[in-house]
């Protein structure tokens, strides 16, 4: 399993980490196979979604702002039960599948690392899994 640092300079912020993904792919020589791309904080969370028009981000994180206010009627005393909500809604784990080393994307998808409590330097794990070969 390998980790790396994301570090967002906002409180509400899509990050793309693709890149850095594809980098474990290939420094565990993944060639065919899958990895789980995990985030381990309760405010922050991971999808995927289009890379390729940044409005897209700034459209899901603004709906995600108009759903779930940063100053609604929470209990929590933290004052950030809205990032605890927006991360469970957008998940904390994605499986992306890897074919001759390249994570198997759509031509718009992006990996995006989403910080709701921010800003903050965070990890994020990820398990390369080999495909076996069965026979």
């Amino acid at each position: 399993m390998k980790k790396i640092t994301v570090s967002s300079t906002q409180r509400n912020q899509m990050i793309d980490i693709t890149a850095e993904i594809q980098q474990v792919v290939d420094n565990e020589h993944l060639s065919e196979g899958y990895i789980v791309v995990y985030v381990p904080h309760t405010t922050a969370g991971i999808t995927i979604n289009e890379g390729a028009d940044p409005s897209v981000q700034h459209d899901i994180i603004a709906t995600l702002q108009r759903l779930v206010p940063e100053n609604g009627a929470y209990h929590h005393e933290e004052g950030n039960s809205d990032a605890h909500i927006k991360a469970s809604l957008l998940g904390s784990s994605v499986t992306v599948l890897v074919t001759k080393g390249r994570l198997v994307l759509g031509t718009w998808q992006h990996l995006f690392f989403y910080e709701g409590d921010g800003p903050r330097h965070r990890t994020v794990f990820i398990h390369a899994v080999p495909q076996t070969k069965t026979g």
